[in-house]
């Protein structure tokens, strides 16, 4: 990526205001190429939330979405958590409300809330335990086998963590983030047409990853090849894998990092047009003037605050 002299200069002047405010960067992994190359900390999910718990530092610029940078502002109420455009939402946490999850378990009495970390503080508020892709299956099994779970909001993540842990008793609500349902089952044929021997990489939010699951358990998709994932995940796999050609099914700003960290090896979307659009709205500019301008400081009530908290510490502690 050609770095310009105007992004060098933004660049500079962010280092310097992050020393000014004392603030440390955290970027997720769909984040635009420049932010990534800048950020402290880069992960998925859940390894950003364990970040924002460990860090030192007075400010948190969160790269991101807004149920992202709440989390870290509920885990960290002492601190500043800033995210550097309020209109970075998220189409799966729009699934739910705290109201349609009220009316849920008021039909499931006694049941275990699992929400998706992609979730608002007020329906976080509402649950047991928060997960994310990387450690969903190991949430699921560390609650008693008797126990009747409500999982939400994502389907395709639901049927995946149900078809892991077996749980038959386990509830899924039937949200979708439409950018990952927007990677079908036969665009991944396509690509893996092209390119048979490629190492195929699924996050368990795809459209595809019910067809990916069953076609690996039927052979039709070799087992060696076939991983389900979260981003953090498939990162990994990606460097230790000695497969030269990877499909990757999921938001394309992966890629970035994964050409970056492996030069040698090629990388092909599955969906070339599964881009979330919430997830690029943060630029060099924007982050410059949050640190310059303490905007857009991201605050939770106290109260949802407090019941949302256990449910997240419970998300970082597990898996």
């Amino acid at each position: 990526m050609t770095v310009t002299k105007r992004q060098s200069r933004l660049v500079e002047e962010i280092q310097e205001w992050k020393e000014k405010r004392n603030a440390i960067l955290l970027a997720h992994n769909y984040q635009i190429p420049e932010i990534q190359d800048i950020a402290d900390v880069l992960g998925d999910s859940l390894g950003l939330a364990r970040a924002a718990v460990d860090t030192t530092k007075d400010v948190i610029v969160f790269c991101g979405v807004h149920f992202m940078a709440e989390t870290a502002a509920i885990l960290n109420p002492e601190k500043t958590v800033l995210l550097p455009d309020l209109e970075a939402g998220c189409s799966l946490a729009d699934s739910i409300t705290v109201e349609q999850l009220r009316e849920w378990k008021a039909k499931h009495p006694g049941a275990v809330v699992v929400s998706y970390v992609n979730t608002t503080a007020e329906v976080k508020a509402e649950s047991d335990y928060c997960c994310t892709s990387s450690n969903a299956v190991d949430i699921v099994q560390s609650i008693p086998k008797e126990k009747e779970i409500l999982f939400l909001p994502d389907m395709f993540l639901g049927s995946f963590v149900k078809n892991e842990t077996g749980r038959e008793n386990m509830h899924i609500w039937m949200g979708e983030c439409h950018v990952h349902a927007g990677i079908e089952p036969y665009q991944v044929d396509d690509v893996l047409t092209q390119h048979p021997e490629a190492d195929l990489l699924v996050h368990p939010e795809c459209g595809c990853s019910t067809s990916s699951m069953y076609l690996k358990s039927e052979g039709v998709l070799p087992k060696n090849k076939t991983h389900i994932l979260s981003t953090g995940n498939m990162l990994k796999h990606s460097k230790s894998s000695q497969a030269d050609e990877f499909i990757v099914a999921t938001e394309v700003g992966i890629i970035h990092q994964m050409e970056k960290q492996n030069p040698d090896k090629r990388f092909m979307a599955a969906n070339p047009e599964a881009v979330c659009p919430f997830m690029k709205m943060i630029t060099l500019e924007k982050v410059l003037a949050a640190l310059k301008e303490n905007k857009h400081v991201i605050t939770v009530p106290a109260d949802t605050a407090k019941q949302a908290k256990l449910a997240i510490e419970r998300m970082v502690s597990i898996g």
